[in-house]
C-alpha cells in the first residue's frame, strides 16, 4: 500500500509530546493502516499529524470501499479506547463506497 505522509508544526529540533501521546498516535496510524490494507480494497493511504495547540490531531485516511464498523472486530474499537484512555477523542468517517477517515485528536502540553 502507498503511504502518503504529511506533517505540520511538528519540527525534528522541537519539543516532543509526551511518551504515552507518542504512543499512541502510532498505535493509531499503525492499526489503522492495517485495518485499511486487509480490508478497504484501497492501494493507497494518507497519514497527517498535525501538532495543535494543546494536543497532537492524527488523521489515518484511505480511499477504499467504506464501510467500516467498530463492532466489527477489535481493530477500530482498540484505537478508540487507546485514544480514550488519554482522554483524546476518535471520529470514523465511513460510508459504503468509501472513503475511510479516522481521526483522534490526543491531548498534550507541548
Amino acid at each position: 500500500m502507498e503511504v502518503a505522509v504529511e506533517v505540520e508544526g511538528l519540527a525534528e529540533d522541537g519539543p516532543r509530546a509526551p511518551a504515552a501521546i507518542e504512543a499512541a498516535a502510532y498505535f493509531v496510524v499503525a492499526e489503522a493502516l492495517t485495518n485499511a490494507a486487509k480490508h478497504s480494497g484501497s492501494s493507497r493511504a494518507s497519514v497527517r499529524l498535525v501538532r495543535l495547540k494543546r494536543g497532537l490531531r492524527v488523521r489515518v485516511a484511505d480511499e477504499g470501499r467504506g464501510g467500516a464498523d467498530e463492532s466489527g472486530g477489535s481493530g477500530l474499537l482498540g484505537i478508540r479506547r487507546r485514544v480514550a484512555a488519554l482522554d483524546g477523542t476518535m471520529e470514523i468517517s465511513s460510508q459504503p463506497g468509501g472513503p475511510t477517515t479516522i481521526d483522534a485528536a490526543l491531548p498534550c502540553v507541548w
